[in-house]
């Protein structure tokens, strides 16, 4: 029975690009002039695992290319070799192509050709064009006319999913089925009564009638070298011992029932068709790797956790069950007890199945070493990258979803922050600049920062930009802190040149929208010749809200509990007139618009006078709004749901929720609304004088 190995592709995929992400940390942390045998042996078993899986898949491409990755590797590890400077940018050049080549893979597509040809000449280049000095021993070469190879496998070779047919259709594949002869051993076979199908009890001994280097043969094997007994011999070597010396070890069971025919095993192989080991066709994989889809790795403490919870639930399953059965009004305490017990029991669970989701940011963190150092040679800066706050943990879909903007805001930091190293020193500051990422939880919230020691944010050089660009007038009278927010203005850019890495005013924005679509928000704070701090809000998941229900007219709405800083009464007297239908409220030492929903999604047909009704004060994108509501009906945890996948996109609305009367509210949007107002400073001249 055939094995539809396709199943495995996407743990295959996954755990090799785990495998990649080990070999660029350890290449990134090796110090070439001191190089630990540990780093070593750690990037060569990454490389030595992947080739492995992908010519058991029949990815050749990629087994083929990390072969050779793999025996530089080896030389070093060996100490044929030293490590060397280039010898790190060429691994980490291979550990690039190799992540594109498994994602083409992944989707279906035909790898890129050319940069794994370029990759491995230069590879081809170093392995033969100057051989290394302990390579003056004899070489493994073939001097005779091939090799003899004994595989004796350890019981349990099968049940690590290694299959010997398989390696011996790649040996014939390698040296052609004229060369290769292929003698079976069955004298260990037990009776059928007591045979494990999941053991192996056969031994081979194969010749190799051609010459080919014992590395393009050993190739085939390395995946189980650690699961049998090998045995390589020339057979150059073989042809001059004595007939006892060469005879196998299973020559005495050498009768039809012991060893198979050579013609016989080979001609079976060759009938045999080549399809059963080669990936699934290209063309029916999925047509788009989605990386929100991939799986997780959960922690079995988290998995008990929720085992428990399941357990708690079921105990309380059963125990209403019972009450269910003869139930009377004499019996209301214990339904009521009940209910309550399964209120808890839901809420546990949910937070626990909400903890699965959780990972640590230190996998979004992982990019940016080498994001700094390919950075940094670039632009001829040495930069320091300090991480700190790595095991602070927020759902896996905000973490992908986050990692494009912190890749802007730290090649931000690279390019405009920090001063080049002739400008550091003249400023009395350290050669090497550094960027801090460091993340922490606050209230229901993750923060993120990205710091520089750099320059800090030039204020006259942002707003004469600014200005030339049309987007403020030269009259603007602006402070500090909103002449920092004019770099998240769509098209504003301070490069004097167009480049690769910045200059065409695309990016910050982005960053910002980006953060937004999370129901997050960014602020910068900089200090002239200090550095510059951007820091990211975002909620820990995207699947529940801690919400504040709120009536207007007949209509329920939700607003997200981190954005409300307050909620007051509606007083007449504390009210300004701006222009039109523009309202705003002193509160304390500031002005605050007021909105009203009813206004925006015309839900009454004659406005209701303002006076006595609620407020709820909240906070988006920095500026504080007032939202006039008719009630506050409580606060309750909700389930978000797309508005735009079941629906459409809406203005003001983030998404939707089923309350548990089973009516739908919708969830508002409170930086949607904020960006829609007028801001208040340009009319707080009118409004005192309005008072």
């Amino acid at each position: 029975m055939s094995v539809d190995l396709s199943q495995f592709h996407q743990v295959f995929f996954e755990e090799s690009f785990e495998g990649l992400d080990v070999m660029e940390s350890q290449l990134l942390e090796m110090d070439p002039a001191d190089v630990d045998d540990e780093t070593v042996n750690t990037i060569f078993r990454a490389a030595h695992s992947i080739k492995g899986g992908a010519g058991t898949f029949g990815f050749m491409p990629i087994s083929e290319f990390t072969h050779v990755v793999e025996t530089l590797l080896d030389e070093i590890r060996s100490g044929q070799r030293v490590m060397q400077p280039e010898y790190v940018d060429l691994f980490l050049q291979s550990v690039d192509c190799l992540r594109g080549m498994l994602s083409d893979m992944q989707q279906g597509n035909e790898p890129e050709k050319e940069r794994p040809a370029q990759l491995r000449a230069e590879f081809e280049t170093i392995l033969h064009g100057a051989a290394p000095v302990a390579e003056a021993a004899p070489t493994e070469e073939a001097k005779g006319s091939g090799w003899l190879i004994r595989l004796t496998p350890y019981p349990d070779l099968l049940r690590t999913g290694n299959e010997p047919f398989r390696m011996f259709r790649e040996l014939i594949d390698i040296v052609g089925e004229e060369h290769c002869e292929i003698e079976a051993d069955t004298s260990k076979l037990p009776e059928f009564t007591s045979l494990n199908p999941e053991e192996c009890h056969l031994a081979w001994q194969i010749r190799v009638t051609r010459e080919i280097p014992l590395a393009d043969i050993k190739v085939v094997f390395e995946w189980v070298e650690d699961e049998c007994d090998l045995v390589y011999e020339s057979l150059g070597d073989v042809a001059t011992a004595s007939p006892e010396e060469t005879a196998p070890a299973v020559s005495d069971t050498s009768d039809a029932e012991g060893i198979q025919v050579p013609e016989k095993v080979a001609a079976a192989i060759a009938e045999t068709p080549k399809k059963s080991v080669e990936p699934a066709a290209p063309a029916k994989a999925p047509k788009k790797a989605n990386a929100e889809s991939s799986s997780i790795r959960v922690s079995i403490d988290k998995v008990d956790s929720l085992i428990n919870m399941v357990g708690e639930l079921v105990i309380t399953q059963s125990m209403l069950g019972q009450l269910g059965q003869d139930f009377d009004l004499s019996r209301l305490a214990k339904l009521q007890e009940g209910l309550s017990q399964l209120e808890q029991n839901t809420r546990e669970l949910q937070e626990s199945v909400m903890k699965i989701r959780m990972m640590p940011i230190s996998f979004a963190f992982s990019r940016f070493p080498r994001l700094v150092r390919d950075l940094g040679n670039q632009l001829g800066k040495k930069v320091n990258l300090v991480t700190l706050g790595e095991q602070t943990e927020l759902d896996k879909t905000v973490m992908e979803k986050i990692s494009d903007p912190l890749v802007h805001l730290v090649r931000n930091s690279m390019d405009h922050g920090l001063e080049t190293t002739e400008k550091r020193l003249a400023a009395g500051k350290s050669a090497d600049g550094t960027i801090t990422l460091n993340a922490y939880h606050q209230g229901g919230n993750i923060v993120i920062e990205v710091a520089d020691d750099g320059a800090g944010l030039n204020e006259e050089k942002i707003l004469k930009k600014a200005t030339e660009k049309g987007l403020v007038p030269e009259s603007a009278n602006l402070t500090p802190e909103e002449i920092h927010q004019l770099v998240f203005l769509p098209g504003f850019s301070t490069a004097d040149a167009v480049s690769d890495i910045s200059g065409r005013g695309v990016g910050m924005d982005v960053v910002r929208r980006n953060i937004q679509a999370l129901n997050g928000s960014i602020e910068v704070r900089s200090s002239r010749g200090t550095g510059s701090t951007f820091i990211i809000r975002l909620p820990l998941t995207l699947a529940i809200l801690d919400g504040q229900l709120v009536q207007v007219c007949e209509e329920t709405y939700i607003f997200p509990l981190v954005s409300i800083v307050e909620s007051i009464q509606i007083s007449r007297r504390s009210l300004n007139h701006v222009t039109g239908s523009q309202y705003v409220m002193q509160l304390r030492d500031e002005y605050i618009p007021i909105v009203r929903l009813d206004e925006i999604f015309g839900l009454r047909d004659n406005v209701q006078d303002i006076d006595e009704l609620m407020l709820v004060v909240v906070e988006g994108d920095n500026e504080k709004i007032g939202i006039v509501v008719d009630d506050l009906l409580g606060q309750q945890q909700v389930v978000i749901k797309s508005l735009e996948q079941n629906y459409t996109k809406v203005s003001g609305i983030s998404g939707a929720t089923i309350l548990g009367d089973g009516t739908v509210a919708l969830i508002i949007d409170i930086s949607s609304i904020g960006r829609n107002i007028t801001p208040v400073k340009k009319h707080q001249g009118k409004s005192d004088q309005a008072a």
